[in-house]
């Protein structure tokens, strides 16, 4: 089995500016070759079938995805209006500033098949290439912030995989995400 990281993944990954809510300690090269080389400690079943998620222990110093909101942090909270890429169009995020998050014990590498790939316009020689990556204290996945679920259901026209909503993970990663955070260095 072989992996590539694609464009969009990089980009979001390894940015140029390092921004500490990135990958740490790591090229994309040499984060490509790692998940090549080494077996993960478990695979996961992703939200449709061909998507899975490899459960890595962290071997940087990548902080965790998601902080729980607090009365403590809450007014660090900031949104905005934004798009992941200049073809999509903006949607409502938010994260947090001016914290601290604990150093991730587990990297998740999203991956989608090559077939998939090439539907969304991202044709891939490898047998799957990663579009995002998890950091967790847990060896599990975290769901999908609910406007990536909605933007899937939207399709490819739209920046998404073009898979139906489901309404229970829907609900779920509301009730997740109403008590969650990502943050920006």
């Amino acid at each position: 089995m072989s992996i590539v990281l694609t464009p969009f993944a990089r980009s979001r990954l390894f940015p140029r500016d390092k921004r500490p809510s990135a990958i740490q300690d790591c090229s994309a090269d040499d984060f490509e070759q790692r998940l090549n080389n080494e077996m993960p400690l478990k695979v996961l079943d992703g939200y449709a079938p061909f998507c899975k998620l490899h459960v890595h222990r962290n071997w940087t110093s990548t902080r965790c995805t998601a902080t729980p909101i607090t009365e403590a942090n809450r007014h660090l909270l900031r949104s905005a209006y934004e798009a992941r890429s200049t073809e999509e169009l903006p949607v409502l995020v938010r994260w947090f500033e001016g914290i601290d998050p604990p150093v991730a014990n587990y990297l998740l590498p999203i991956l989608y098949g090559r077939e998939q790939l090439a539907k969304e316009g991202s044709p891939i020689e490898a047998d799957w290439g990663v579009v995002g990556c998890l950091y967790t204290t847990e060896p599990e996945e975290i769901p999908m912030v609910p406007i990536t679920m909605l933007r899937n259901a939207l399709g490819v026209e739209e920046g998404g995989s073009g898979v139906p909503l489901d309404r229970v993970a829907y609900r779920r990663a509301v009730t997740f995400w109403e008590a969650h955070a990502n943050w920006r260095g």
